[in-house]
């Protein structure tokens, strides 16, 4: 059963899934904003490029790695991002970042995941934005975070994956930012660690 996660909520992984996760990915879907033609004929649409990206940080919150457009995979293979989509045409989710959680290094402590507006709109322009996590094993949704909350705002930190007593947990951030990419988000990412 799909968890509908609010901001600031944390569940368990293991628990949410019915037993210990090996792989997962991280969903992230929206729509191209649409809007009137011309004299209020016919419709058009406004790409959109938002960005998912996947920070690994270590036992000293500091960053160790990063998954995201420009490197879709972390240097030891635990993570894979499946490409950048830079319209959100089409149904499901237009960008997937794949996790081996088995795979991931001992020294890895936690995996946050962050959503950029690339192309600058904010997300008082972007329908239909989520997040969603899956087991990759059964194609089982286990929980899924709304992120069409509409502000002035182009980027969000939307999860953090983390290691607590030897269990993977969730935690939906959900915490507005400014920025094009993840790097603008790093001072804001680091008081959740």
């Amino acid at each position: 059963m799909t968890v509908n996660l609010s901001k600031g909520q944390k569940i368990s992984l293991e628990k949410e899934a019915g037993g210990a996760l090996g792989r997962v990915t991280m969903g992230l879907g929206w729509d191209a904003i649409k809007s009137k033609g011309f004299l209020g004929f016919g419709t058009k649409t406004e790409a959109v490029d938002l960005d998912a990206s996947c920070v690994m940080f270590d036992e000293g919150h500091r960053p160790v790695d990063v998954i995201f457009f420009r490197q879709l995979k972390s240097k030891d293979g635990s993570i894979v991002h499946t490409g950048d989509n830079r319209t959100g045409a089409g149904d499901g989710d237009d960008e997937q970042i794949n996790v081996d959680l088995n795979a991931v290094p001992s020294q890895i402590k936690s995996l946050v995941f962050t959503v950029n507006s690339f192309t600058g709109q904010t997300f008082a322009q972007v329908e239909n934005a989520y997040c969603r996590l899956l087991d990759a094993a059964s194609g089982k949704e286990v929980a899924r975070f709304n992120l069409s909350v509409q502000g002035p705002h182009s980027a969000q930190i939307m999860a953090k994956i983390y290691r607590h007593n030897g269990e993977w947990k969730m935690h939906a951030i959900g915490e507005n930012g400014n920025g094009r990419t993840f790097d603008d988000l790093l001072p804001q990412i680091a008081t959740h660690l």
